[in-house]
């Protein structure tokens, strides 16, 4: 058995230790905000927080996140700076299909909780590698900012 700390709580899987996180949230543990896009940790709609760093969840064996604290969609809300970016995304308008929503969210807040004032080109390189299939990025950038101007 592992035990996880996932959104300040703890869960314990009987997973095998090189299963994807991905799927032990999904499959396990019933927490399917986070999204299969690639499996390849290209696409970024499975981004959680790893101690607090925007990890992709498909390439991440669940042994090897068992020591550290796990940040999902479902909880992002609960932090100042993730609850700015959720409702800067709302403000914009942000989410077209919706997919990928949940892993630009994450990587977003996670760029904003080490840079209040990000510079295009730090968003540009915090978002790279997150792919929204809709094109919505000029939308995640303002997004970004708008949530960036609550903050300060």
């Amino acid at each position: 058995m592992l035990t996880l700390d996932i959104n300040g709580k703890k869960f314990e899987t009987d997973a095998e230790p090189d299963t994807p996180l991905l799927w032990v949230l999904r499959d396990h543990l019933g927490l399917t905000g986070s999204k299969y896009g690639c499996g390849k940790a290209l696409c970024g709609a499975c981004t959680v927080h790893v101690d607090g760093t925007a990890t992709r969840s498909c390439v991440l064996p669940v042994s090897a996140a068992a020591a550290m604290k796990i940040t999902t969609i479902e909880a992002i809300g609960n932090s100042t700076v993730g609850k700015a970016v959720q409702d800067a995304w709302v403000a914009e308008n942000v989410p077209q299909c919706g997919y990928c929503q949940s892993g630009q969210v994450m990587s977003a807040t996670a760029l904003l909780t080490t840079n209040k004032k990000p510079t295009d080109a730090d968003i540009d390189a915090a978002m790279s590698g997150n792919i929204c299939r809709c094109a919505t990025y000029v939308r995640i950038r303002s997004a970004i900012k708008r949530a960036a101007s609550a903050l300060v």
